[in-house]
């Protein structure tokens, strides 16, 4: 009599391995997702102190924020595949190696040149981790229950880290700036250590799409970089102009690549799915409107208000505090009242913290900014954990690469934009106060969209 297949390779050698595999396929992923998504706003704090160290002006600033993330965007698209092709256990292990090494050259960076290019390998290593790393999730439990459980820690463990990089680049920055990059290395280290206990994960061969890989990366580079120099000579600029063109014309290739090509990394039909479409949108509002905050609220804070980084960071404690408590109890609201209320909750809260924080006078002190921001980082556990599982639960177990990639690029996306776009408001204005005013207004109306969108979202039921 045949036995069932197995879930994960973790159980092939035998039941003696079977519980063991799952914490450390947990912890892993967990350590390596809170480090990358750390590393997206952790710089937040230091970017002053970066400008005075190596020099630049604003749109400096925004490719030290955006070189990270506009790889990281970028290469998920085929790293969902690669971790398919690959093996999620061997393109976890990759990502991080490369992670750890590009975080060693961002803290010894000489100029600001090196620091962003170190800033974009650092991206590459981020892109190989973050869909393999769900993938290891997957694999480890078989039990949907306890699947979304896993999900929602890993889920968790992002949304703390992006709820904490301004508090922990604060800390750090007292010692250094470099300190923000070299704190990776031992934390990297660990999760090596404990992906070594893994079971090998299995294989699918998929050829890569060069075609549609390059399209994209010049595609997202392109619009980047227009909108961030459109901030500094305006949208009329001829640079600015021609890469947004390029922009247009690179996404068309992508398009056809995606579409009559042989083996594309993105097919189509994933987009035909409601689910994958909903989820994607909504990891595109979060994190463009979080990101985005912290980034404004960053420079704020330190060049209007005069606040050192430290004192800036610890203004964002409470919605970091706030954040973890609401973190234990998610999965239980998602299990006890589905998905869609803590999802279409969040996003109302995030609404309403940016609405309320544009409307918020000049004189208003930092203690009541700080708490004003805590219904937007308790948007992060509340409706990002529901989100994951909702997207791997609604699509079939050999296209969780594939739309891992695309959920996590569009978050990665909506974070590259959020930069460009409110750095380019701040540069525009005399006033900080001003454009910080016009960007909290975009994030909000987006928050709203992204709640009324999920109102439609149609979770699959659990056998």
């Amino acid at each position: 009599m045949s036995a069932p297949p197995p879930v994960s390779p973790s159980t092939a050698g035998g039941t003696q391995r079977r519980h063991p595999a799952p914490v450390f396929a947990l912890s892993a992923a967990l350590l390596g997702f809170f480090v990358i998504t750390l590393d997206a706003s952790v710089v937040n704090v230091a970017l002053p102190d970066i400008r005075s160290d190596l020099g630049g002006g604003m749109s400096g600033l925004q490719w030290v924020m955006d070189g990270y993330i506009l790889m990281f965007a970028a290469l998920l698209l085929s790293a969902g595949s690669l971790s398919d092709r690959a093996g999620a256990r061997r393109a976890f292990g990759i990502g991080l190696a490369v992670f750890v090494v590009s975080s060693a050259a961002c803290g010894l960076a000489p100029d600001l040149a090196t620091l962003v290019i170190a800033r974009m390998v650092q991206g590459l290593g981020a892109a190989m981790m973050t869909p393999s790393s769900l993938t290891l999730i997957r694999e480890a439990y078989s039990d949907t229950v306890k699947r979304g459980r896993a999900i929602a820690l890993w889920t968790i463990g992002g949304s703390v880290a992006a709820a904490a990089g301004p508090v922990a680049g604060g800390a750090l920055n007292l010692v250094s700036w470099r300190m923000i990059f070299l704190i990776n290395l031992p934390v990297g280290l660990i999760a090596l250590v404990l992906l070594a206990r893994v079971a090998h994960s299995s294989r699918r061969e998929v050829p890569f799409d060069w075609t549609g890989q390059i399209a994209a990366v010049l595609a997202m580079g392109a619009l980047t970089f227009g909108v961030i120099e459109a901030g500094a000579d305006g949208l009329g600029a001829p640079r600015v102009l021609g890469a947004l063109v390029i922009a247009v014309l690179a996404l068309a290739v992508f398009v056809a690549a995606q579409a009559r090509g042989r083996h594309p990394m993105v097919p189509l039909e994933v987009f035909r799915s409601r689910v994958v479409v909903i989820a994607s949108g909504t990891g595109f509002a979060f994190i463009g409107g979080f990101q985005g905050m912290v980034f404004v609220y960053s420079l704020y804070f330190q060049e209007q208000r005069g606040l050192s980084s430290f004192a800036t960071g610890l203004a964002f404690v409470p919605m970091t505090v706030l954040s973890g408590f609401v973190s234990l109890l998610v999965a239980r609201l998602a299990e006890r009242f589905g998905p869609r209320v803590p999802i279409v909750g969040g996003m109302l809260l995030m609404g309403a913290g940016m609405t309320v924080l544009a409307l918020l006078p000049a004189s208003t002190p930092v203690w009541a900014l700080s708490l004003v921001m805590i219904p937007v980082g308790i948007c992060g556990p509340l409706a990002m954990a529901p989100t994951t599982a909702v997207l791997l639960e609604g699509v079939p177990a050999d296209r969780s690469g594939v739309a891992g990639g695309v959920f996590n690029t569009s978050r990665q996306v909506g974070g590259a934009l959020a930069v460009a776009v409110f750095g380019g408001l701040l540069a525009g204005h005399d006033s900080i106060l001003h454009g910080l005013r016009q960007s909290l207004v975009i994030a909000a109306v987006i928050a709203f969209v992204s709640a009324a969108a999920n109102l439609f979202l149609r979770p699959a039921r659990r056998p």
